[in-house]
């Protein structure tokens, strides 16, 4: 049944390499193949055995490439659905909050343990916002702007998808202030995520009901693809355990530089490369990036 079924291979380098890109190429079967990005990304379409078998043999090659092989049918989604906090940028908000309050290394424990699954989300959010509490609001944006940066590709990513007719989301587990912030950044339409409390100077150590975690991020997928063919119809993109049943439902689960867990549940998964292997994970072309 499945070697019916056409399937797509897509390979991606960290880096514009004539020589690995030829390698890897020369060793895909002799099917239909483009190039997405000269010497840096193509896809190959053929049969799930024959692809299944090439990137066997090219995972025992000295060189550095993610990879995703799918269906080659709706390969392109109609929505892109985010994690926020070490997925679009490169840190862990509530651990850099914390830094100013000087709990940061006790906080940054529980997120990675939070983020591995080995404990609750709600319990953990919790635990950690308390930590914060007596901060100026003055700090959020100091945070901001001193320590919060996009990964490489998320606003290409973004803004690429979004002039090709896609919804384009953040859904997190960190805070709207920051979402916020983000989404205006990276060019998403759409944000949400966990709010913080305040008393009008200082944050008060809590966080509003009902908190964004796994569960919520599943249903807000299944929200923003009601109308457009369902979660089937999304990518979606994540690093930590409250991004599984996400990542998991989605059309096409990537994991993001992500936690074992994750990796192991994910469609396929960016350990090499940046955000925008994404788009060609969907089959864009260089050409075609905004």
């Amino acid at each position: 049944m499945t070697a019916s079924i056409a399937y797509t291979l897509t390979i991606v380098l960290p880096k514009t390499d004539r020589q690995a890109f030829d390698t890897l190429l020369g060793a895909m079967p002799d099917a239909k193949h483009t190039i997405l990005s000269e010497d840096k990304a193509f896809e190959v379409e053929s049969n799930l055995p024959l692809l299944t078998e090439a990137v066997a043999d090219i995972a025992k090659l000295d060189t550095l490439f993610d990879h995703c092989l799918q269906p080659s049918e709706n390969r392109k989604k109609k929505l892109l659905i985010c994690d926020m906090d070490s997925t679009l940028i490169g840190q862990e908000c509530i651990n850099e909050l914390a830094d100013f309050a000087g709990f940061k290394d006790h906080v940054a424990e529980i997120t990675e343990k939070a983020m591995r699954g080995e404990i609750g989300f709600d319990g953990a959010l919790r635990e950690r916002v308390a930590l914060l509490k007596g901060l100026p609001l003055s700090t959020l944006q100091t945070c901001f702007n001193d320590r919060i940066s996009l990964n490489f590709g998320a606003d290409i990513l973004a803004r690429t998808m979004k002039a090709y007719g896609s919804k384009t989301v953040i859904v997190s587990g960190g805070f709207t202030y920051f979402s916020e912030r983000v989404a205006l950044a990276a060019g998403f339409e759409q944000h949400q995520a966990n709010i913080l409390l305040d008393d009008g100077r200082e944050l008060t150590g809590e966080v509003a009901d009902p908190i964004l975690g796994r569960e919520a991020k599943h249903e807000a997928m299944k929200h923003h693809t009601s109308d457009i063919d369902g979660p089937l119809s999304a990518i979606a993109i994540g690093d930590g355990a409250n991004d599984l049943a996400m990542i998991t439902a989605a059309g096409l689960g990537i994991a993001y530089y992500a936690k074992p867990a994750v990796a192991a549940a994910a469609h396929c998964a960016i350990n090499h490369t940046d955000l925008t292997t994404a788009l060609y994970f969907q089959g864009f072309k260089d050409e075609e990036f905004v």
